[in-house]
């Protein structure tokens, strides 16, 4: 059995007071009153034994999990004062706990929490084992046949739920000492099981880095509670693992060694310790070290496959495959890639907005197709491989889709051992590419195909680590066509013009004012945040009205940041309760309601979405909420809806690969350190027929100005350059 510090097993309610402001109210959940639909607020009766005192019951708000009637638990939290509801407390934490007294055990043993154990029974056992009857069941279950009705199999079943529940109690008493939060000591729970109180006590911050949510600081808080010394080796090597994993989001492939140590200082970690730590770590497989370079030992597996995998297609002898038709319209440098597809292994095209990259695509695929060579198409998101599947007549999937992964497996189908039936694979959104899913791909690549990459690089980087289409075309190790000339059509689009003024370090020239074209672009000079989000709303609604478009299917807000009164955050509550209010004004709060537009915020290969998916949320019931992507409904469970987000308003990284009818962006000096040249190019070429920009002047105007370059910690062009000589 796990043991707990003091642990009180309190069976009636009663409030406990405390030296700091939170205070503790123990009892036995009578009564969930309300759940919200994404499981993150649940209120509950908490009642007590007729002769315990005058308390009663009382109602108890919070984060509860799926916390049921006939649980004891100790909730620890504050009394608050709600003008329509009363009185309430409002949990911060809470623990489930485990019955004293043989009434407790009566109710607990017979709310049903435990199968085979209804009322009657529940009284039997309590009355032939009394207040021993739980430890007899979870050390002497053989005991149990005692009580009539009771045979072998239910004994020990019984038994079985019995132990699960008390470790369960007394794991989350254990992580709540600790400071863990409901969420997080659940996500812990689920983890580790009964080995979670051990896989703690040995690492905090091992377990930092395996579970998200959890960071360095609370893994030195949780240190700090179980007497781990602040220049204990093992806190040096989760400096590292935290220092590593955030350059990993930075968009890096590696950390150096001097930035650890610079990290550490910064930390408050004795930085005198790297070398040894670095070296435990390398022990522990959990990093890979190559000179000054410290990967995660799976990028580091991904860059060295990356490289190794296109100097081979570079390298591969030419061929001279003639092409049977020929569009006589293409332009020059758009007739010499679909001859490089033709005569080599691996093709770069590249070209902003408005300069024939879709023709040239569809161009390539017919060139290929008439040689009745077979051709896979592909983009990073479902909406790219939409819209390649339009622009060139054929079917385009998902990278993801296209790899076949296996729920059973836990990897993708098609890989080194068994490549894609396929002689041209053409790749569109290749800069969106990581240095991850890159190897992913390229490991599925047979041997005498012919690889395209279709791409933008002035656009932002991707979201994961590396940026394996500039180091390629940097490298200059394969045939790249760039394609410059913007065509005559495209220039009577004022955003491509607009977009193509921004390279140039410009501003956008608007459309002028009560006129109507192909690609219109408007301006709405506004420096106050709280105009701002009002100015926004009005455009939406005027959209609708001149352009007819849907504010939430056709039109999408971007914004630079997620947090402060112009992120993503503040701007979805308000576009939520503009365009989706809740149907009841008395309704709890919830998160997600029907008709909600969201994002999944992380790959799911079980569920077939993916980072940066747009969806609607189509219903909910029975705490799942359904959500349709693409027509195909998902399932959420209350405990997986943090992988969602609402998507009224996304940040611009976020919708990389993506193409909107029409797009709102917001700019402001609040964004100042993330105003740049790619990122307003990358909005602005987001959209299809319609932009307005909302914001401060200066803010574009800075953005415009502001090359700033998207460098990375990565070898692979360095692997590359190696590889061509």
């Amino acid at each position: 059995m796990l043991s707990v510090e003091n642990p009180r097993l309190i069976d009636s309610a009663r409030i406990v007071g405390s030296r700091d402001a939170s205070q503790v109210l123990e009892g036995v959940v009578e009564d969930v009153l309300f759940r919200s639909d994404d499981g993150k607020f649940t209120v509950i009766r908490v009642g007590t034994d007729e002769d315990a005192g005058p308390l009663g019951q009382h109602t108890a708000v919070g984060d509860l999990g799926q916390i049921a009637p006939g649980e004891n638990v100790r909730l620890v939290g504050r009394w608050t004062e709600h003008a329509v509801y009363g009185r309430r407390f409002r949990v911060v934490s809470f623990t489930p706990t485990i019955p004293a007294t043989e009434k407790g055990m009566i109710r607990y043993l017979g709310s049903g929490l435990i199968p085979g154990i209804g009322p009657a029974l529940a009284a039997r056992l309590v009355e032939r084992f009394g207040r021993d009857t739980l430890d007899v069941i979870s050390t002497e279950s053989a005991r149990l046949r005692d009580v009539p009705g009771i045979g072998k199999q239910r004994a020990d079943s019984i038994a079985q739920a019995v132990r699960q529940r008390r470790i369960e109690a007394e794991t989350m008493s254990f992580l709540h000492a600790l400071g863990m939060g409901p969420a997080t000591a659940r996500e812990i729970v689920r983890k580790y099981g009964p080995d979670a109180p051990r896989v703690v006590r040995d690492d905090p911050y091992i377990v930092a880095e395996q579970i998200r949510g959890i960071g360095f600081r609370t893994a030195d808080r949780m240190a700090d509670a179980l007497g781990i010394a602040g220049d204990d080796l093992r806190r040096v090597q989760g400096g590292v693992l935290h220092l590593v994993g955030r350059a990993v989001d930075e968009g890096h492939v590696f950390a150096t060694r001097e930035q650890l140590s610079a990290g550490l200082d910064q930390l408050d970690v004795p930085s005198d310790s790297l070398d040894q730590a670095l070296e435990r770590l390398r022990a522990r497989e959990l990093v890979t070290i190559e000179s000054d370079a410290v990967y995660p030992p799976p990028l580091y597996r991904a860059e060295v496959q990356v490289a190794d995998a296109l100097s081979a297609l570079a390298n591969r002898p030419k061929v001279s495959l003639p092409a049977k038709t020929y569009d006589h319209t293409l332009s020059e440098s758009q007739r010499s890639a679909v001859d490089a597809s033709l005569g080599t292994h691996l093709l770069v095209l590249t070209g902003g907005p408005g300069t024939g990259k879709t023709t040239t695509v569809r161009a390539i695929v017919r060139a290929h197709a008439a040689l009745e060579r077979r051709v896979a198409l592909c983009a990073p998101t479902g909406r790219a491989a939409k819209r390649l599947s339009e622009a060139s007549g054929v079917e385009a999937k998902t990278i993801h889709r296209l790899l076949e992964w296996n729920p059973a497996t836990g990897h993708f189908n098609r890989n080194a051992r068994s490549p894609l039936e396929a002689d041209l694979v053409l790749v569109d959104e290749a800069s969106m590419l990581d240095i991850r899913l890159a190897s992913q791909l390229l490991s599925a690549i047979p041997s005498s195909a012919t690889l395209v990459l279709v791409g933008d690089i002035d656009q932002l980087p991707p979201v994961g680590p590396g940026q394996p289409l500039r180091d390629l075309i940097a490298s200059r190790v394969c045939t790249t066509v760039r394609l410059h000339e913007v065509f005559r059509q495209a220039q009577q689009s004022a955003i491509v013009r607009g977009a193509h003024a921004v390279l140039e370090g410009a501003m956008p020239e608007a459309t002028p004012r009560g006129t109507k074209g192909d690609g219109d672009l408007f301006i709405i000079a506004e420096t106050n945040a709280e105009t701002i989000v009002e100015r926004l709303v009005q455009a939406l609604r005027r959209m609708s009205v001149a352009y007819g478009f849907d504010p939430l299917n056709d039109v999408q807000v971007m914004t630079p940041m997620r947090r402060g009164p112009l992120g993503t955050h503040r701007l979805n509550e308000t576009l939520q309760d503009e365009f989706n209010p809740a149907q009841r004004k008395d309704a709890a709060p919830a998160s997600f309601r029907r008709g909600d537009k969201v994002m999944q915020l992380r790959n799911d290969y079980d569920k077939e979405v993916y980072n940066g998916d747009l969806g609607e949320v189509a219903r909910i019931e029975g705490g799942v909420t359904y959500v349709r992507f693409d027509g195909r409904e998902v399932q959420y469970g209350a405990d997986e809806l943090d992988a969602l987000s609402l998507a009224y308003a996304c940040t611009i990284h976020k919708v990389q690969g993506s193409e909107f009818p029409a797009a709102v962006i917001v700019l402001h000096n609040a964004h100042f350190m993330l105003l740049n040249r790619a990122l307003l190019y990358t909005a602005l070429t987001r959209a299809k027929s319609l932009v307005v920009l909302v914001g401060d002047p200066k803010a574009m105007a800075r953005a415009a100005r502001n090359a700033h370059s998207y460098a990375t910690n990565s070898k692979l062009l360095e692997r590359l350059l190696e590889g061509a000589r």
